[in-house]
C-alpha cells in the first residue's frame, strides 16, 4: 500500500522506485528504482532551480547554484525519505539488508528521488513540483535569509579563525572504522598542535564538518564567557 502523503496510484511503480537493484528478480537495470532515480533527479533539480529563480530574483548564479546544491543534496532527501516512512517499503537484499542498506542515507535518498520520477511519469510536471515543494518546504525556509549553506560549518571556522588569529585550521583523521559499506571516520580539527574539535560521520568530509562545528561551539562558548567575565568587572 502506498503511504497516503504520496500523491500516487500506480502500486507497480510505487514498487518498482523501492526495489534496489540488488534485489532486482532479472534486469538490475529494469527491475529496480535506477532509472526512475536518474529521471526523478532531473525533474528535482529543474523544479528547485525554478522555485530559487523566482523567489530569489536579487541572487546571483553562484548565491542560486549553491542554494539548489544545498537543497537537493543526500542529506534532506534521506531526512524526507525516512520521514515519510519509504525505509519499510524498501526491497533489498538479504546482504544490503544485513548490512544496514534500509537506513542507508544514499539508498534512502535515491528512492525520494525515484519516487519524484514516478509521481511525473504518472501526473505530470505540476504534481510532482507540488510533491517536491511541500516535502522540502523547511529546507528552502531554511536558506530564504540568504545563508545559502548553513550547515559548511568548515567554511565558516575558515572565516572565524582567519578574523581571530589569521591562521587557518587544518583536519587530520583520529580514526577510520568498519566495512565499505558501514565505514565511520574521526576527524579532529588542528591549530597549531591544539586539538580544539572532534567529529564523526560516514565520509571524511561529513566528519570534517562536524569536527569544524565542535570548534566553532568551542570558540563561542568561550566567547560568552570572556563577556560573562567582562561584566562581572
Amino acid at each position: 500500500m502506498i503511504p497516503k502523503a504520496i500523491p500516487l496510484k500506480n502500486q507497480q511503480q510505487f514498487q518498482l522506485a523501492m526495489t534496489h537493484r540488488s534485489a532486482a528478480v532479472d534486469d538490475p537495470v529494469r527491475d529496480s528504482y535506477e532509472r526512475l532515480e536518474f529521471f526523478g533527479d532531473s525533474v528535482l533539480g529543474l523544479v528547485i532551480a525554478q522555485y530559487l529563480y523566482e523567489q530569489h530574483p536579487d541572487w546571483d548564479q553562484g548565491m542560486l547554484s549553491k542554494a539548489k546544491s544545498y537543497v537537493v543534496q543526500e542529506a534532506p532527501l534521506a531526512e524526507r525519505a525516512s520521514t515519510l516512512g519509504l525505509s519499510a517499503y524498501l526491497v533489498l537484499s538479504a546482504n544490503e539488508e544485513s548490512t544496514g542498506g534500509r537506513h542507508r542515507p544514499s539508498i534512502l535518498a535515491d528512492v525520494f528521488e525515484a519516487l519524484i520520477g514516478a509521481i511525473y511519469l504518472e501526473s505530470g510536471l505540476e504534481q510532482a513540483r507540488w510533491f517536491i515543494l511541500e516535502q522540502l518546504r523547511g529546507f528552502l525556509d531554511e536558506i530564504s535569509g540568504g545563508d545559502v549553506n548553513p550547515n559548511d560549518y568548515k567554511s565558516r571556522l575558515q572565516e572565524v579563525a582567519q578574523a581571530i588569529w589569521r591562521k587557518t585550521p587544518n583536519y587530520r583523521i583520529k580514526s577510520e572504522v568498519g566495512n565499505q559499506q558501514e565505514r565511520r571516520f574521526v576527524v579532529q580539527v588542528i591549530f597549531d598542535s591544539e586539538v580544539m574539535g572532534e567529529g564523526a560521520g560516514r565520509s571524511k568530509k561529513e566528519a570534517e564538518q562536524a569536527a569544524a562545528k565542535d570548534a566553532l561551539d568551542l570558540i563561542e562558548r568561550a566567547r560568552k564567557r570572556r563577556m560573562t567575565e567582562e561584566d562581572l568587572y
